[in-house]
């Protein structure tokens, strides 16, 4: 099947026309996401991210619906009130910057959408409103940080699900300073951008030496795709897996990563390692796929006394990032 924009919009259509057959309370639904650009599939690969707003707590947060082996759907279920405040919404870096990212409305019943929308919009890139929406994940990522400094012994998965949290916290809290959150499968790509942007394009190769001094060669990458794939399948069929480890989502990273590795092996390589951390985390902890995991840690820098050093480096990397904060703060008014 040829997979197009005009296919996927359609299948996005089309799925929630039926799902609103089913459940005709639903206040809206709109789309956000890759979709909305003109390259959607990465690696032969895409998701279908959409919206729907219900008029109570949903009973479910997330879904995963599969379409085909290369696309499926991912809804995030929120209730109204989420939505009552405008101001709330001015300065939440999720919800509110997706909100006024140009989503496409499927669904609406008495103008929400519209009326929403608007409110938020309004003063959403006022430098206050922005500083709130970026600062707040630098705090995250410092925090992080100051629990793994005092951590004793080896780190195991939790641990450095963790570290890996803190970069995306630190690299989103630059992201936010000129657009919405940075997307799983872009990260590295949207990042090298949104840097460059607020005139620190070195914070971009900062973050990879954080979690990958040295890219590797592509027998290593081969073999960590290998053990990432029976790691993955292993989580995957876990009793409450978190979405992203879905089993529709396997192929939709190994497309995007191996895509990646020619021209961005930094980028490939962040998708797998985060991915390979969270399924390890999820998994007990004598399971057999740690060792092919650990191993690829200390391929990262990631093993024993080097994920100390890495502590850190993280740790001067993170005062970069504040003081990138507070000289935008300054510049802007704030």
């Amino acid at each position: 099947m040829r997979i197009t924009r005009d296919t996927l919009l359609k299948a996005a259509k089309d799925w929630t026309a039926a799902r609103l057959r089913q459940d005709r309370n639903v206040v809206c639904v709109y789309l956000t996401g890759s979709l909305l650009s003109e390259e959607p599939l990465l690696g032969g690969t895409t998701d279908i991210d959409l919206i729907f707003v219900h008029p109570n707590d949903p009973e479910q947060p997330r879904e995963i619906v599969r379409l085909t082996d290369d696309v499926h759907i991912d809804v995030a279920h929120l209730s109204q009130s989420v939505y009552h405040q405008p101001r709330h919404l001015r300065v939440d870096a999720w919800v509110g910057s997706y909100l006024c990212a140009g989503p496409l409305m499927l669904h609406d019943t008495q103008h929400w959408f519209e009326f929403t929308q608007a409110s938020a919009f309004s003063q959403f890139f006022r430098p206050e409103n922005v500083m709130e929406r970026a600062r707040p994940a630098a705090e995250a990522a410092r925090q992080t940080w100051l629990e793994l400094h005092s951590l004793t012994g080896t780190p195991d998965a939790v641990a450095r699900w963790a570290y890996l949290k803190s970069l995306e916290n630190a690299a989103n809290a630059i992201a936010l300073l000129n657009g919405p959150p940075l997307t799983e499968r872009r990260f590295l790509l949207q990042y090298s951008q949104r840097a460059q942007t607020v005139g620190r394009p070195g914070l971009s190769g900062g973050l990879v030496d954080l979690y990958l001094p040295q890219a590797p060669d592509e027998e290593t990458w081969n073999l960590w795709l290998d053990n990432w794939r029976t790691a993955f399948e292993a989580a995957s069929l876990l009793p409450n897996v978190p979405p992203r480890l879905h089993p529709c989502r396997q192929r939709y990273y190994e497309g995007a990563a191996q895509a990646l590795f020619s021209d961005h092996p930094e980028a490939a390589a962040w998708i797998l390692l985060r991915t390979w951390t969270l399924a390890l985390s999820s998994l007990p902890p004598d399971a057999p796929h740690h060792t092919a995991w650990e191993n690829a840690c200390q391929d990262c820098g990631l093993g024993g006394n080097a994920f100390k050093q890495q502590l850190a480096a993280l740790d001067v990397y993170l005062d970069s990032v504040e003081e990138t904060l507070d000289l935008w703060a300054q510049k802007n008014g704030v």
